[in-house]
């Protein structure tokens, strides 16, 4: 795929025309919506966690709407079982009289799939996405369908309200790209939003891109360059939240696991994402830092000591960013 300079300005244009068009529709959540863009063209799946009402569910409809994207809600509670995800066979009577396995495709057969409120659901049917996730196929007694191309997951979850809900497996949280913390709103924000949603007016949103344009963008995101110093930077941040060899002492006490080789993929992935959005084909070391909280925080299993002490992963991010510089072995 031969790219020009000119390539990646126009498609940075168009991902600003994006942006721009959620923004008629979504009052601030700055971070979501561009972490959320990251993801899509880094062609990986993101798991929002915020308070009930922030917009997150349709942050989410908005941008397939603006994408032009096939999208599916699935509300995930206690009783939801893995067929209502996937799909299943049903009987189908023919004309002649006879019988055949109809198989009837589940909401899991979109191109953004809302997983809504995903840790309500037992960890057997949380199970049923990781296919879907991991390989992008779904297997439905032994047939296996593969899923629509682009394929997103975008799941949210609630952190406060504990009652009722299942934690997401740790092979399951790995599967996310990213976690994107959605924040509450400014005053300002919240008297544009309460303008925006109790008055008559009816905002019509734009497609600005379908499909193919996502495919496109992200065959470009894995065409740009990240230099070999770039690289050894980020390895050396994931090599950083390893307990047993890392050279930050707070995350000697305070962690249990560090990040495998996915969060190490998630991190070059959404750098190279953010650098076409501002046009560049080439990896700075901006990016690296910009999407470390966001790639690492759902990554690093606090133990014992850094719960009781009420330690939080993006704390500990923030120390390892400050020890370890670039061009420095570790």
């Amino acid at each position: 795929m031969e790219l020009t300079t000119e390539d990646y300005m126009n498609m940075s244009k168009r991902l600003e025309e994006v942006r721009h068009e959620i923004g008629q529709f979504i009052v601030g959540q700055k971070e979501a919506v561009e972490f959320s863009i990251y993801c899509v063209l880094a062609d990986g799946h993101a798991l929002l966690e915020g308070l009930p009402g922030l917009g997150k569910t349709m942050l989410i409809r908005t941008i397939s709407e603006v994408l032009d994207l096939s999208f599916s809600r699935i509300q995930f509670t206690p009783d939801l079982m893995p067929s209502d995800i996937t799909g299943t066979s049903m009987i189908e009577r023919l004309e002649n009289g006879k019988q055949q396995f109809n198989f009837q495709k589940g909401p899991i057969f979109s191109q953004m799939v809302l997983a809504d409120e995903i840790n309500r659901a037992t960890p057997k049917t949380q199970s049923a996405l990781l296919e879907a996730m991991g390989e992008k196929t779904v297997t439905v007694l032994g047939e296996t369908k593969q899923m629509d191309r682009p394929f997103f997951v975008l799941a949210t979850q609630n952190p406060i309200e504990m009652e009722g809900t299942y934690p997401l497996p740790e092979a399951q949280m790995d599967r996310f790209l990213c976690k994107i913390i959605v924040s509450y709103p400014t005053k300002e924000e919240l008297m544009e939003i309460s303008k925006r949603t109790t008055g008559s007016q009816i905002i019509e949103l734009s497609k600005i891109m379908n499909a193919q344009d996502i495919v496109t963008a992200q065959q470009m995101v894995k065409e740009v360059l990240i230099a070999d110093d770039m690289l050894e930077y980020a390895v050396d941040i994931i090599a950083a939240t390893h307990p047993e060899s890392s050279v930050v002492s707070e995350v000697q006490q305070y962690v249990q696991y560090g990040s495998g080789p996915r969060g190490l993929q998630s991190l070059i992935k959404l750098a190279k994402a953010r650098a076409l959005v501002a046009g560049r084909y080439h990896v700075s070391i901006a990016d690296i830092k910009t999407v470390v909280k966001p790639v690492l925080r759902h990554r690093l299993l606090l133990n014992y000591e850094g719960e009781a002490e009420g330690k939080s992963a993006d704390d500990l991010i923030e120390i390892i960013l400050q020890t370890v510089k670039q061009g420095q072995n570790v």
